[in-house]
């Protein structure tokens, strides 16, 4: 069944005047006029289409890309507002169309708004700013004992959606509610805007930090790369260090200076660049050499024992002036007067007799 508002791969059936007609599996046909049939295609091809409604609510499909589909959010701008709602650019010949009933505020021709696609009661496709209704909060499990859709580092598609004291509230996926907080927002942001980004933590309350940039070792890894490309494209030298301060950082790779300290300690560890008083460079062949060479020069003493021997790992024993004496040899003092008998006194005897034990 063809769905409005998605994208279906369907078989050209027929070639009529008006265009061509493409079914599915099932056999429903649907139009794709002429002015969106590509060249060259012939009957029994297939063609992958945007399927919508018409002005007529008819089928109609589509080779343009509209810029956002069925259950999906998007910022766009309004063509037009009349006595029953606004008409929105998606990028088709028939705009989307938002009921007032649907506007959490009156839209304004010439404005963009943050929109989710869904459908009437009578299966035509509409906009709506009433975002909360499609949107969740909580980033969890759809069932007992499923696992969370998300886990720290998990890279996912941002849209921003609102601009907060804290930041930013962001739509991740289409799906979940996100917050950018300020403290991680180290580039231009805004409104609409559709980015890339990664969960930086499922709160206990399940519900989403985001940031722009990798987590973690992958933040390094990432950055790193960027920070050799911007040497190699400065003839190899650039002024920047881990004393530099982080305005000029974050003006250069839009990053915070922790992570460009990550990122230029994981390079010298890897003998890619030296660290200078003004800044890094890329290392010299011969650099890179001597660094391995001189890391790598005190021998192993597991990679040089003899074979078939263990190395012996143990520290040395420490060697005190005073001697073992044998377990059956007996203290001098021992052998030159005979040993006492300890005795103890009854406490419950008043007496000044003592109380001799036996051996």
């Amino acid at each position: 069944m063809m769905t409005p508002g998605l994208f279906h791969t369907l078989t050209v059936a027929d070639t009529q005047p008006q265009g061509l007609y493409l079914s599915d599996d099932s056999g429903e046909r649907v139009l794709l006029p002429n002015r969106f049939v590509p060249e060259g295609i012939e009957t029994g091809s297939t063609l992958e289409v945007f399927i919508y409604l018409d002005s007529d609510d008819r089928l109609i499909a589509t080779t343009q890309r509209p810029r956002v589909q069925l259950n999906q959010a998007a910022s766009l701008m309004v063509k037009d507002v009349n006595r029953t709602g606004a008409f929105l650019d998606w990028g088709l010949p028939k705009d989307l169309f938002v009921p007032f009933a649907e506007q959490k505020q009156r839209m304004e021709a010439g404005q963009s708004y943050v929109v989710y696609v869904t459908s009437d009661n009578t299966g035509r496709l509409i906009g709506t700013t009433r975002l909360n209704r499609f949107i969740k909060d909580e980033a969890s499990a759809n069932w007992p004992g499923a696992a969370d859709p998300y886990q720290m580092g998990d890279k996912v598609k941002l849209l921003i959606a609102q601009r907060t004291d804290i930041g930013y509230k962001a739509i991740v996926d289409n799906t979940y509610w996100g917050v950018l907080h300020n403290s991680q927002i180290h580039k231009a942001i805004r409104v609409g805007q559709k980015t890339e980004g990664f969960i930086r933590q499922v709160r206990e309350d399940q519900r989403l930090d985001l940031s722009l940039e990798p987590i973690g070792h992958q933040r390094a890894d990432s950055l790193s790369k960027r920070i050799l490309q911007k040497l190699k494209d400065s003839g190899g030298t650039l002024g920047l260090n881990d004393y530099s301060p982080a305005e000029l950082i974050e003006m250069h790779f839009g990053v915070s200076k922790r992570a460009f300290k990550m990122a230029v300690g994981k390079l010298y560890k890897e003998r890619e660049i030296i660290i200078e008083e003004n800044g890094i460079r890329l290392a010299s062949e011969e650099e890179r050499k001597k660094a391995i060479k001189h890391a790598g020069g005190k021998p192993d003493a597991k990679k040089n024992k003899p074979k078939g021997q263990k190395a012996n790992n143990r520290k040395p024993e420490k060697h005190t002036a005073r001697k073992e004496q044998p377990k059956d040899s007996k203290d001098d003092s021992s052998s030159s007067a005979p040993r006492k008998k300890t005795v103890y006194r009854n406490p419950k005897n008043t007496s000044g007799n003592t109380l001799r034990l036996k051996k």
